[in-house]
Formats: C-alpha cells, structure tokens, sequence
C-alpha cells in the first residue's frame, strides 16, 4: 500500500514538473532557455566555475596576502568572475539583469571590478523583435496595433531588464512613449528568484563573511512592483499629486485606455540625461540648478512625503531647459517606490541631523532604532553618507562625495571592512535599503556634474531632516502654547542653518551646525 501511494506521489511531482515545463516553454514561445532546470543549472555552473575559479587560482597560488603579486592576481579574478557573472545575466535575462543592475550600485560593498563589469547591464539591457511587442500589445490591448497607433517607432528608445520602450503616435495625433514588459519575464521571475535563493544560500556557506540574503529578500519583494506597469501608473499619478505645485517637476500622464499590467502609455517627453554634459553646454543649464532641485525633490520624498522613487540611474532622469530660463526635472520609470513610515522618517532624519552635527551619541541612539545595533553605528554613518569615519568627524558638508584619499583606503581596506558591511544590510531596517540605492545615485550624479562643493544638497537635507524633526513633534502636542513653541524653534533653527550655510560660502571653516 506504501510503495503505491509513494508511486502516485513520484508520478504526480514528475507530471506536474512537465506541465509546468511546457507551460512555461509555450508562455516563452518553445524557448528551452525558458525551461527553469535549464535556467536553474546554467546558473549554479556559473557560481561553481566562479567558486572554483577563488578557490583553485587565487586562494590556491600561494601567494601571501596583501603583497603586490597578490592584489594584481585578485584584480584579475574578480575580472574573470565577474565576466562569468555577467554573461550569466545576458543569458538568463529578466530578473537576472535586475539584480545584475544593482550589483552596479553596491560600489560601497563590492570590488570595483564586479561593480564596472555589471554597470554594462545598464546600456545592454535585452531587446526584443518588433514582432514579439505587436505581439504583447495585441494580446493587451485587444487591439491590432495598426488601430491605434499611426506610427510606431520599430527601434526602442530605452531598454531595460523588464521592458523596452517605444515612440509612437496615435491616430489623433498625440504622440506618446509606449513601454511594453519582455514576454519572457512574467514566466521566469518565480523560478528565477527561487534559483537566486538558492544560489545565495551556496554562496553564504562557501563565504560566510558575506551575507547577501536581504538582496534576495528586496528584489523578491520589488519584482512582482516593478512587473505590474497599473502599479507604476498609480504611483506616476500619486508623486505627481504630491508636486503638482513644483512647476520645474514634470510627470508624464498616463492614458489609462492604453494601459494594462504589461503595456503602460504615458504622454511623450523629450530632454537630455540628467548626466549628459554636452546637452546641459549646449542648452545653457545650471548644473548647480539640476543638483540643487535633485536635492530638494528627493529630500522632500524623503522627509516629507516618506514615499521615494527608488530608481533613479539616470535613463530615468530627464532634464530640459524651460520657458523660466531655469531648468525643469522630468522623473520617468516609476515602477519602484520605498514607502516610508513615519517613525522610520523621524529616525532617519534625527540620524542625518546626529551625522551632520558630529554627535556620536545621537548617533549611535537613532542607528539602533533604525535596527542597528553596537559599534556599527559608524560603518552605518559611512555607508549612509558614502563618506569616511574621519572625515564625518571633522564634518562632511564641504565635499558632498568622497575624496581620492578616501576612496583609495577603502579599495585598500575592503576585505577588511566587507563583513561589516554585510552585517549592517542584513539588519538594518527594510525601508533603508533602497534608501542606500537612492543616496548613492544621486552623490553619483553631483560627482559628475561637479556640483558637490557648493553644499546645495546638503543644506536642503538639513532643512528637510529639521522639518521632518519638529512636524513630528507637533504632532505630538497636547497643547496650542507647546505647538507654538516647537514652531517657533523650528524657524530660528531654520534661521540660524540658513544664516551659517551663507557664512559658509565666504569661509573655509569645516562645517558643524549651530544647534545640537
């Protein structure tokens, strides 16, 4: 009786094994890379390949730590790996790409090497055949694309992991950006974030002094977002709420008739990368304007709103000179957003306000409510500021990105300091994560338009971290006498942050707050 109820339970995993099999090859029209066990070992040949590589090559040549032979060896591995890595991303695609992406950003916690390497992902995203979009859109819209569209540009102008997008104009004439999801995507996530658990878990035994499970956890919580573009057009539509009295923002509308889980059609937005120097020369734009109103738009998402576009590379960062003579921000892909509460806001901005103030008690008091406990309160601050320990404690707000000097101890010093690293993402409160993401591309940003010096974004964060401080203690008030005495010392500290930043422009004194 045993061995035939063992029997029915062998038959019917095996059966379900094939269904899932050929539906997941019918969803991928017959593609055997779409077929998970294919997906599944193709990814954990490519992590042996890359362990063994550590293991036979650099772990195994005898060469003693630290010494030059050793380091020029270890540059050359991670090379090597992080090519394999990547070819694994281009193959696998979908979800693979995107977590390829942020490896990207970790440039805090990972070796440059994997860090330029992925980087590729951005401008090599995968681009599906015309034929494969009328496809998709057809079986959305219920339409024949000819009905709708006059012209539809066959070649995208953006591709990304999960979609690609195209222009195109409608038979009345508006002419709009067309973003249609990869059809293989919806099929490979599931399979595809299970296999990354896996993968992780391998990797987390072979080197226990990493530990990248929370990366699992976010991009598990992220995709199925990022994969429904109705969510994306909701949260287009709520920030655009928010700044609808911000006349230098600009939101693309969304045509909500055009508009399914898979296609999203938005109004058509021209402008230059936030990045691209030669648009911002040739169109006479303040690169001071564009990190100063950077500054205060995602301060204001942050301190304010606690709802923060967390994707912010800069495809998705549009400039474009306005009619004011000043600069207009046009904020696309809003697929992913890092709602925060409002105990988490307060927290975090009385962290910045520890940070900016050099008050290692505060800091170290705030640190733990955002879940991180001991002496890592600094590693904290640093990764959280992207600046060294010294130079928080001589004060930070004069370079907003950091020096040669600091980026060198921490290329040198990175096994070193990694497993703190680790510890501090693996505990840190949730919210926090794409909070990193976020901070990091937009110090990347200013380095680029060499803009940091001037201390505009910095002095628009202590605003807001000030405002953020004190609207949460009114909140609190029992009465109207203590609810006008928070307000007036939210204005005279407000007065005292803007008379100081302005003696700032004309000294050379390191900066410290007037309050504590």
């Amino acid at each position: 009786m045993f061995s035939k109820y063992r029997n029915i339970v062998k038959y019917s995993i095996v059966g379900t094994a094939l269904g899932t099999t050929v539906y997941s090859l019918h969803e991928n029209d017959y593609d055997v890379n779409s077929i998970g066990i294919v997906r599944l070992t193709r990814a954990a040949v490519a992590v042996f390949k890359i362990g063994s590589t550590y293991k036979n090559e650099l772990y195994g040549s005898g060469l003693e730590k630290g010494t030059t032979e050793y380091n020029n060896l270890k540059s050359k591995i991670h090379k090597k790996s992080a090519q394999e890595l990547l070819n694994l991303c281009c193959t696998n695609k979908g979800v693979y790409i995107k977590v390829g992406q942020h490896i990207a950003t970790l440039d805090y916690i990972l070796p440059n090497e994997f860090v330029e390497t992925m980087k590729s992902l951005y401008s090599h995203a995968p681009t599906n055949d015309l034929q494969v979009i009328y496809r998709v859109l057809k079986e959305d819209l219920k339409q024949d694309p000819s009905e709708i569209f006059e012209t539809f540009d066959p070649e995208p102008i953006g591709t990304a992991s999960l979609a690609q997008v195209h222009k195109a104009v409608l038979k009345n004439g508006t002419c709009v950006a067309v973003k249609v999801q990869h059809p293989y995507v919806q099929g490979n996530a599931r399979v595809d974030m299970k296999t990354m658990e896996y993968l992780v878990k391998l990797m987390s035994y072979a080197f226990p002094e990493f530990r990248f499970q929370w990366l699992v956890d976010e991009t598990k919580k992220n995709i199925p977002q990022e994969l429904n573009f109705e969510q994306e057009g909701r949260n287009a539509e709520k920030i655009a709420a928010f700044f609808e009295n911000t006349e230098w923002l600009h939101i693309p509308k969304v045509l909500w008739n055009l508009t399914t889980s898979r296609v999203l059609t938005m109004e058509f937005a021209t402008g230059g990368q936030v990045n691209d120097l030669d648009y911002i020369k040739s169109n006479d734009i303040d690169p001071y304007d564009i990190t100063d109103k950077l500054g205060k738009l995602y301060s204001q998402m942050i301190f304010k709103y606690g709802f923060v576009h967390s994707d912010p590379h800069p495809g998705n960062i549009l400039i474009a000179k306005s009619n004011r003579g000043d600069c207009d921000i046009i904020l696309l892909d809003h697929g992913l957003y890092a709602v925060l509460s409002d105990e988490f806001r307060y927290n975090y901005a009385n962290f910045w306000m520890s940070i900016l103030n050099r008050n290692r008690k505060n800091m170290r008091l705030h640190s733990q409510k955002l879940g991180i406990d001991g002496d890592l309160y600094g590693m904290f601050a640093c990764m959280v500021t992207g600046r060294s320990w010294e130079s928080i404690n001589k004060g930070i707000v004069k370079d907003a990105v950091p020096t040669k000097g600091e980026m060198d101890f921490v290329k040198q010093n990175l096994s070193l300091i990694l497993p703190q690293m680790s510890t501090v993402l693996d505990s840190v409160n949730r919210q926090m994560l794409l909070i990193f993401k976020t901070n990091d591309l937009i110090r990347g940003l200013e380095h680029v338009l060499k803009t940091s010096r001037k201390m505009g974004a910095f002095k628009v964060m202590s605003e807001c971290c000030v405002n953020s401080i004190y609207d949460q203690k009114k909140v609190k008030c029992c009465s109207k006498v203590e609810r006008l005495k928070l307000f007036i010392e939210q204005y005279w500290t407000l007065f005292k942050l803007n008379l100081y930043y302005k003696y700032l422009q004309f000294s050379n004194l390191s900066f410290r707050l007037p309050f504590s």
